[in-house]
């Protein structure tokens, strides 16, 4: 995973984690969901990317 993919997941996944605070602090249901949902897929992206980083470890792994 490029340096820039683990950037920018993790600035979506704080970017979630601020939506849904702000939505608690203001009683926003709508805005707590948002940003929970944000949280999920910047750590599903990331899972995604160790995934790949995993398989490229195991391809280095036999060809050396």
């Amino acid at each position: 995973m490029s340096f820039t993919d683990k950037a920018k997941n993790k600035a979506e996944e704080l970017a979630g984690a601020a939506k849904e605070k702000i939505g608690d602090a203001t009683n926003n249901e709508r805005l707590q969901a948002e940003g929970a949902a944000q949280q999920t897929e910047a750590r599903t992206k990331q899972a995604g990317e160790h995934v790949k980083d995993a398989g490229h470890d195991v391809k280095d792994a036999f060809t050396k």
